[in-house]
This record gives C-alpha cells, structure tokens and sequence, in this order.
C-alpha cells in the first residue's frame, strides 16, 4: 500500500527549470523534465500528484468585485494562480514544486518556478 506524503523539510526556493520538448502553453506549463537547483541538476522521473490554485494573493486579492473574484478563483485569470506538483527525481527523492503565473514586475511578464518542499513518506495525522 502506497504511503501519504508529509513534509520533510520547506525549501521554497526559486528554480530554473528544463523541458525537453518547450511546453505549449507558458503559461499553463506541463511538469518540466529537469529541476536546476543550486548546484543541483535533478531529472523528474515521475509525478505523482497535481493541483491548481487560482487564489488572489495580497492587493490582487482586494481588486476585484466579488462576483468576478468567485469566477476568476474557479477559471483563474491572468497572472494570477498557481501550479503545483509532486514529483520523484531519479535519486528518489519526492518534492512538491509549483508555478507561479504572477509576474514580478511590468518588464517581466512570465511567471517563476519554486521547489517548495521536500517529501517523505508518512501518515498524516
């Protein structure tokens, strides 16, 4: 019987990342094929789970009129939202990692990948 995952340790450290194959959608990414973390270069060989959170965070949260935020949070809506994954690299170790669709600044219109945590096995309590 498979094990829940719990956390092991927060990394929530930005990443560049590597697809073999460029995703369609930037926006709406895949899970890439290749983490680059620090001095690590980590290939994904499984994903084991994925979720989207479409949530406004901080002054985007308060913009918007609350008939168009319940619409936004279930369809999302641009720059906003994230993508998260858990995954296994090739050395077993098990992170979960997202995409964040919210630009940095005017002149940076791409969202930024983050390994959030590592994983290990585990009941939840």
């Amino acid at each position: 019987m498979e094990s829940d995952w719990i956390p092991a340790r927060f990394i929530d450290d930005e990443i560049e990342v590597g697809f073999d194959r460029s995703p369609t959608l930037r926006k709406k990414p895949k899970v890439p094929d290749t983490i680059i973390w620090g001095d690590e270069n980590l290939r994904v060989t499984e994903v084991i789970a994925e979720w989207f959170d479409t949530h406004r965070r901080g002054d985007m949260s308060r913009n918007m009129a609350e008939e168009h935020l319940r619409v936004a949070e279930r369809r999302g809506s641009w720059g906003v939202g994230r993508f998260f994954f858990r995954i296994k690299v090739e050395d077993g170790r098990v992170f979960d990692m997202y995409y964040d669709r919210a630009p940095k600044k005017a002149a940076d219109r791409m969202g930024h990948w983050f390994l959030l945590r590592e994983m290990k096995p585990g009941k939840k309590s």
